[in-house]
């Protein structure tokens, strides 16, 4: 006869306690983090600028019921929406994600960190402009930014020994728990309750990597984290109402996380919460691709000129081998047909061919007008990679987090050209002073997108006065974004 199972309220587990603490006694007094937290936030809303131009990703955006309006609602930078904080933060994070532009951090899981932003700008402005119509102090963009250090912190501590790829979960779980933990501690929820709203994220059903992969791969990946950080909202909401949390959701015998979904293993972890992700994450500045190509695609820009220089073209390659790390194989190896956008910017043959045919790589080059040109099949057929185990190991090494890969190009005549190796991107925290000038332009070409000149001059001039921006209320932020009705 079995022994009966214990119904003693345990303790709560040592990773929720850990992050309850984090997010209400650590003080940011890290001057690179907030400052990359500063580039940070242009950059994460210039990628969502970017993606209203696609008409796949603006029919997912506004209100549920068309026509409502939430008074003192959340606003939705660069379209004229108004909504609960829980639909914004979707909208935000859906945004920010589409083009698989914004920011990134690569350890044993991978992930784009400033995902969150979905949940920490609509839940700032939210709370902004109700106190702000009862007499009381708004969240300032200071809030915005030491919320996203923190998500970032706690997203990618926990990504840094813990891979969920490998056991089928896509990464977005993480943003999930990053979220629903910043977010309790904007609405001013006490340890207890925050204990309580981070279990609801680990409990909740947890996306699976089926939209990430070949057969199954689509616009879902795109949306998957403005799903997250929405979910994350609305929990923390649940949780501010006093509701109970599960104080063993990871450790729980037969039933918790860990024996569920992570094959009996508790979470690993190298170092304590900080400020440690944000200073070292990684921006994509110069491509729209995958990071684990990023390397790739800047090696094939420099052999289309090299190609160029020789009077050659990518019709004259025989053969490409890409030297990478274990990661790239596992992701975005892809051979056979492309069926979508997500497919495409999800295969590192493809981001490849684009440069070496056309000198360039953007997001209308995964578009069908583009991937329907024959030639770039025919380039993916002549692509091979493999692996270098020094690339694997640095890649998972924490003092270099490089990204490296090599291409050598082989041509018809049988010339074989000198490989090309890239190991730091030029998003990576090694190359910050040559690429945040770059970040920058990237911003301005992005305000473009959405605003009349004199708006964008406004918008950048304020950004880039670290002490005038941190100090505005983030409601007059996020109004300094809004467009009118109709250009949504």
């Amino acid at each position: 006869m079995s022994a009966p199972i214990s119904n003693a309220r345990p303790q709560p587990d040592q990773v929720l306690a850990d992050i309850a603490d984090y997010v209400l006694d650590f003080e940011v007094a890290s001057e690179e983090a907030i400052r990359t937290a500063r580039y940070c936030l242009m950059d994460t809303l210039g990628c969502g600028f970017e993606a209203l131009d696609y008409p796949a990703c603006t029919k997912l955006l506004g209100p549920i019921v068309p026509g409502t309006i939430v008074p003192n609602g959340a606003r939705v930078p660069g379209t004229a929406f108004q909504l609960d904080p829980v639909k914004a933060a979707f909208d935000i994070g859906t945004m920010i994600r589409w083009l698989d532009f914004n920011d990134t951090w690569l350890a044993a899981e991978w992930g784009h960190p400033s995902d969150n932003l979905g949940g920490i700008l609509a839940t700032a402005d939210w709370l902004s402009r109700n106190a702000v119509a009862a007499g009381k102090k708004p969240l300032t963009v200071q809030d915005v930014l030491t919320a996203m250090i923190k998500a970032h912190e706690i997203q990618g501590c926990i990504a840094l020994e813990n891979s969920f790829n490998k056991v089928g979960l896509d990464h977005v779980v993480l943003v999930k728990v990053a979220s629903t933990a910043v977010v309790a501690g904007m609405l001013g929820l006490a340890r207890e309750e925050i204990v309580n709203a981070v279990p609801l994220a680990w409990v909740d059903g947890q996306s699976l990597r089926t939209y990430r992969h070949a057969p199954n791969t689509g616009s879902r990946k795109s949306w998957a984290a403005g799903d997250a950080t929405s979910r994350a909202v609305r929990l923390a909401l649940i949780a501010k109402t006093g509701e109970m949390g599960c104080p063993s959701v990871l450790t729980a015998k037969t039933w918790g996380f860990y024996d569920v979904l992570f094959e009996g293993r508790p979470f690993a972890f190298q170092r304590a919460y900080g400020s440690y992700v944000m200073e070292n994450v990684l921006f994509k500045i110069s491509f729209p691709a995958e990071f684990h190509a990023q390397t790739a695609v800047e090696a094939a820009m420099t052999l289309h000129g090299e190609l160029a220089r020789r009077g050659k073209s990518a019709a004259d390659i025989r053969r490409i081998t890409i030297r990478t790390h274990e990661a790239c194989l596992r992701i975005i190896d892809k051979q056979g047909p492309l069926h979508n956008p997500a497919d495409r910017d999800h295969c590192i043959q493809y981001m490849v061919a684009i440069p070496l045919l056309f000198g360039r790589l953007t997001a209308a080059d995964y578009e069908d007008a583009i991937a329907k040109d024959p030639r770039i099949d025919a380039l993916r057929e002549r692509i091979a990679c493999v692996e270098d185990p020094a690339f694997t190991r640095d890649y998972h090494d924490p003092d270099k987090r490089s990204i490296a890969n090599a291409l050598t190009v082989e041509l018809d005549d049988g010339t074989r050209l000198a490989e090309i190796v890239v190991e730091y991107p030029i998003g990576h925290q090694r190359r910050r002073a040559e690429g945040m000038p770059l970040l920058v332009e990237k911003f301005k070409a992005n305000l473009a997108r959405r605003y009349p000149e004199r708006r964008q001059e406004a918008i950048l001039a304020l950004c880039l006065a670290p002490e005038r921006l941190e100090a505005t209320p983030v409601h007059e932020f996020v109004d300094l974004l809004a467009v009118p009705a109709g250009a949504a």
